[in-house]
């Protein structure tokens, strides 16, 4: 069995020679090669839907290697060479607005939910691999969800419009 895939071999075909995770892969909207071979995409959801924005139509799909939840990824210990976590971080906004669709939502659990997410994608990461952290300040400051996994960024960048999207840097091994 692939070493990647141990606690799910119905995955092994799709793990091989994948040395990057993105453990909540969404649309794919931060990668450049949508379908890049070295990395295995996975988010809980797969799913399809489309809106009309100023009279233009627009489409998101959502489409992952492998359906899971970052809480509880199907992967054995020390697997990943680059982990990328990118969770949601829309807490209010409605069920139905766009970008709760195309990004999800955060419930009233999302200091254990972001928490156990990173723990999950530093569990998967092996020792010395690198985990990028992508967090959008919106409704929540980047500083309140370090005290929620309990470890800040080795080092980071913002970006975006109003520099409100942070891009940490994280590597196992190294606090």
């Amino acid at each position: 069995m692939y070493e990647y895939c141990v606690e799910c071999p119905e995955y092994e075909e799709d793990c091989k020679g994948k040395k990057i995770l993105d453990a909540t892969c969404g649309s794919k909207t931060i990668w450049f090669d949508k379908e890049n071979p070295s990395v295995i995409y996975c988010d809980k959801r797969r799913e399809s839907f489309s809106g009309i924005w100023k009279a233009s139509e627009r489409l998101c799909s959502i489409d992952p290697d492998i359906q899971c939840d970052f809480t509880n990824l199907p992967f054995g210990d020390d697997s990943f060479s680059l982990v990328v976590f990118d969770p949601p971080h829309l807490k209010k906004v409605g069920e139905t607005a766009w970008l709760s669709k195309k990004y999800g939502k955060l419930g009233e659990n999302w200091r254990k939910m972001l928490h156990d997410g990173f723990a999950e994608c530093m569990r998967v990461l092996k020792e010395d691999g690198v985990l990028i952290f992508k967090w959008s300040e919106y409704d929540i400051p980047a500083s309140e969800v370090w005290d929620a996994i309990g470890q800040k960024p080795l080092f980071g960048h913002r970006s975006g419009k109003k520099s409100k999207t942070f891009w940490g840097c994280y590597m196992k091994g190294v606090e």
